[in-house]
């Protein structure tokens, strides 16, 4: 159990981290083969494949 004072510490805490750029991933990441990433683009540019990001599909949920 945590207990914080602000977002900004528990963010600092629990959130993963981007393996490609470091950034925090607050809400909506990507994860594969066990790393995370803030972007498709970040997966990507590291050789992850298969990526769909809702912008590519109209901005409609995943089914």
């Amino acid at each position: 159990t945590h207990t914080f004072d602000s977002f900004e510490c528990a963010i600092f805490t629990l959130a993963p981290a981007c393996t490609k750029c470091g950034c925090r991933v607050i809400g909506h990441g990507v994860e594969a083969n066990g790393n995370y990433y803030c972007c498709k683009h970040c997966a990507e540019s590291v050789g992850v494949a298969g990526i769909v990001d809702r912008s590519d599909i109209g901005g409609k949920p995943h089914p």
